[in-house]
């Protein structure tokens, strides 16, 4: 019965979903006209166009440059990592494994989490890539398999990624400089009334016995839920059956001499890849910064130079590179738009009338749940976790205070409602579709079965704890 409603859902929610590109520009001008209408209250309609118009124009679209770069860069050295003869043979090994449908979108989404816990990078590629080899292997053994399912389990490191390491949240309020930058002086000076001079450190959020048994539990809740997803042999749908092109991961030519140049290319490669690993062990063992402060640079860093070290010659490299490139094409057109959105939420009072909003109708028992919901629908309009949080941190950290509730708690409830609504939300899904070949529509009617009852599992903690 579930797997049939999972099919229903899929079906008829995906008629509805437009192509990512067309909602960013959809909600692009949905935005612009909430601004004008409910926005920028001390102006009058001329003002408030001309100043929407031109910060929309002048900063809005190219605040996300330098994340959008960084967006690209995880996308083709985690491509080109998988890419490399060794990943390749392991995630061959893994793909093998599977033997029904609901192993395989289970162990593709376990999988998918336990490396999104990780890295939210890392689980997004590494998800999408053994969506498709598993995908591939399930119909090369005349298995069957529901290959929209495969990819949407491939995409569940993005409902988990805000309570692992590379939380934005946790991250950006654990150091005293991130904090201050952050909250200002004012609520500084009263998180350290409350025992938090130094920031809110990650004992208490990451890892904190609410978001141990959130997160923990959701590792075990999601792999389930696909699995009772999975339909019947008759209703599955191999890779070839739905008509999707994946990314081709097999070399385009011979490598020549002259290309290579032999072993000199090779000592090159070497030598630059271990200065990149060697800067990567240098910030793991610096106190001030470590594993727990691992951002997007870090991560690329460390795939560079692996990558290069697995793939040998450095041409090989480059053509995986190549082959990853096509992939971007939807981060480099969609950043822009939605660092617009940002800039529109953030300079018109939209955003802060929303967790304000959030704030007024709570109790103290009442106020991270509505917090955490009212961080999903944020989260669908700019889906950037630390750009969110930016915004409405300050709001929920006041919120917390004024109210006496745990500031840690409020932390996670924002961290939660921004990982839940990627589900809903195809921007970070588009790496993925890169890879496996599939559409948004395809997906999008699973994801939404699981963000249900995920959501619903960090709602009762949220209240309950």
């Amino acid at each position: 019965m579930i797997a049939r409603l999972g099919l229903i859902l899929s079906r008829t929610i995906g008629r509805c979903i437009p192509d990512p590109l067309i909602l960013a520009l959809g909600l692009t001008i949905l935005t612009a006209a909430l601004a004008f209408l409910l926005g920028y209250d001390e102006l009058d309609r001329q003002e408030t166009a001309i100043v929407l118009i031109d910060t929309w124009w002048s900063t809005g679209l190219w605040k996300f440059l330098q994340f959008g770069m960084q967006m690209a860069l995880i996308l083709v050295t985690g491509y080109a990592l998988a890419d490399s003869p060794v990943i390749r043979r392991c995630l061959g090994r893994i793909a093998q494994m599977p033997r029904t449908p609901g192993q395989a979108a289970a162990l593709v989404g376990l999988v998918a989490v336990l490396t999104g816990l990780i890295n939210w990078g890392l689980g997004l590629i590494v998800g999408a890539l053994l969506a498709r080899d598993v995908g591939r292997s399930m119909e090369a053994r005349g298995r069957p398999s529901h290959f929209p399912l495969l990819c949407a389990a491939g995409y569940m490191g993005l409902l988990v990624w805000h309570g692992g390491l590379s939380g934005s949240a946790a991250l950006k309020s654990s150091t005293l400089s991130e904090a201050s930058d952050l909250l200002g002086d004012g609520l500084m000076e009263r998180l350290a009334s409350l025992g938090f001079p130094d920031g809110v450190p990650l004992s208490a959020t990451t890892f904190s016995n609410m978001n141990l048994l959130v997160s923990g539990g959701l590792i075990i809740i999601i792999p389930l839920v696909l699995w009772v997803l999975a339909p019947a042999r008759s209703d599955c749908r191999s890779l070839t059956e739905c008509d999707a092109h994946p990314m081709a991961e097999e070399p385009t030519g011979a490598i020549t001499a002259n290309e290579s140049w032999g072993p000199v290319g090779i000592i090159f490669s070497i030598t630059v890849a271990a200065a990149l690993i060697a800067g990567f062990l240098i910030f793991l063992a610096d106190e001030s910064r470590g594993i727990m402060r691992l951002g997007p640079n870090q991560f690329n860093a460390v795939m560079l130079g692996i990558g290069l070290i697995l793939h040998g010659s450095p041409i090989a490299y480059a053509r995986s590179i190549e082959r990853a490139a096509r992939g971007c094409a939807g981060i480099l057109i969609q950043f822009p738009l939605y660092a617009g959105i940002l800039i529109m939420l953030k300079d018109s009072g939209l955003m802060a009338d929303i967790a304000q909003f959030a704030a007024d109708i709570s109790t103290e028992t009442t106020l991270p749940f509505f917090t955490f919901l009212s961080a999903g629908v944020v989260n669908f309009l700019v889906p950037s976790g630390g750009g969110q949080w930016g915004v409405q941190g300050p709001i929920a950290i006041q919120s917390a205070i004024e109210s006496g509730v745990s500031i840690p708690k409020m932390l996670m409830a924002v961290s939660y409602g921004d990982e839940l609504t990627n589900m809903l939300q195809p921007f970070w899904a588009l790496p993925l579709l890169a890879i496996t070949g599939v559409k948004a529509r395809d997906i999008v009617g699973y994801t939404a079965m699981v963000m249900i009852v995920a959501g619903i599992w960090m709602a009762i903690w949220l209240l309950l704890w």
